[in-house]
């Protein structure tokens, strides 16, 4: 159950980072969709390794196999499986991971829980494992086409550690994201973004951030109280991100240094249409849509993996130090652009089948 999300529009996703693939089980999605592997190629090369010169260099072009629900390019109703097959998987490169435990990965909490682990590349835990989330998202984005066509999500890179890009949510693009390799639409802050990493990288180290996601065109009546409401599903969804450690949506952290009469959302009216003033709820009111811009930010931690030798210890326990081997980002924040987006598509198009089901 770990592996799957989802109530009506369901998914489970499968494999290992060096094993001999990854991908996704989709159930519930309705037939007669339009849906082609160059769709899902797409997002897939967004996320991919070897994109860029600040991401990891691993060599994967990450092609996307539809093996089941499709026929004649829609969707038959039934179960979607898309595959990746990996190619260029080195396991040898982590043989020293065997016998210790990387600080700050999830060597030993697994071991801790299963008493077993895969110790090539981390196994489940590798974001590898999040190209089955993205091949999803594409078939839940257009889902999500047919119930509100004018709905449009766009993440994108905030911060990179201290640098802060100047953004305006309301009007960010798409094309604005995708201009530059960090992934920011700050286009003088981009620059200085991707030189900080750069710097990183040569430093054998890591840098973490926020990237901050906005979505457009929502209808109201998105959500199902108690447990179940927007924010918490956008919550859950953003947290079982691999390097996550923060979601804040609205005014966040920072509306608990307003009163309420500066935080309130006042609404009027837009022709037929029930608006508000402002939009410190980030689109979310009683864990339901009110049809305002949803935006969130999600924060990533450094890349656990550095090239610096650290303290850790053994699996029999002994201490030990350890030089990091592998392949990895040196920031994990530009190729989590599209996971974020992912996400946030996976969850808004499951709660709108939910509301279909519901009212109709």
């Amino acid at each position: 159950m770990s592996s799957q999300l989802g109530q009506l529009f369901r998914i489970s996703t499968w494999g290992e980072s060096h094993g001999g693939g990854v991908g996704v089980v989709i159930d519930g999605c309705p037939p007669r969709i339009e849906l082609s592997e160059a769709d899902i190629q797409r997002d897939l090369d967004r996320r991919r390794p070897g994109q860029s010169e600040i991401v990891t260099p691993r060599d994967e072009k990450d092609e996307g196999r539809i093996l089941s629900g499709v026929f004649e390019g829609k969707t038959l109703g039934t179960p979607i499986c898309i595959a990746v097959t990996n190619k260029d998987a080195r396991p040898e490169s982590y043989r020293e991971m065997e016998t210790a435990f990387r600080p700050s990965h999830a060597d030993f909490t697994y071991e801790a829980k299963y008493g077993i682990r895969n110790w090539q590349g981390g196994g489940r835990a590798s974001a590898r494992e999040t190209i089955g989330r993205v091949a999803a998202a594409v078939v839940a984005k257009k889902v999500l086409a047919q119930f509100s066509p004018a709905l449009e999500i766009v993440a994108y890179v905030k911060t990179i550690h201290e640098l802060v890009a100047d953004v305006d949510v309301e009007r960010v693009k798409f094309e604005q994201v995708e201009a530059n390799i960090v992934r920011c639409p700050d286009a003088a802050m981009a620059e200085r973004m991707i030189e900080f990493i750069k710097q990183v990288r040569s430093d054998g180290d890591s840098v973490g951030g926020v990237i901050e996601c906005v979505v457009r065109g929502v209808p109201a009546g998105l959500g199902e109280p108690v447990f179940d409401k927007l924010e918490a599903e956008l919550a859950k969804a953003m947290l079982s991100l691999p390097a996550t450690k923060g979601f804040e949506i609205g005014s966040g952290f920072a509306g608990t240094r307003m009163r309420g009469s500066e935080h309130n959302d006042a609404f009027r009216m837009e022709g037929e249409r029930v608006r508000t003033t402002t939009n410190r709820s980030g689109g979310i009111q009683g864990g339901i849509s009110n049809g305002e811009p949803i935006f969130f930010r999600v924060a990533f931690k450094p890349t656990a993996t550095i090239f610096k030798p650290q303290q850790t210890v053994t699996t029999t326990g002994e201490d030990t130090e350890l030089q990091a081997r592998g392949r990895h980002d040196p920031c994990v924040l530009p190729r989590a652009v599209p996971m974020v987006e992912a996400m946030t598509a996976l969850v808004l198009c499951d709660h709108a089948l939910r509301q279909r089901a519901q009212m109709g």
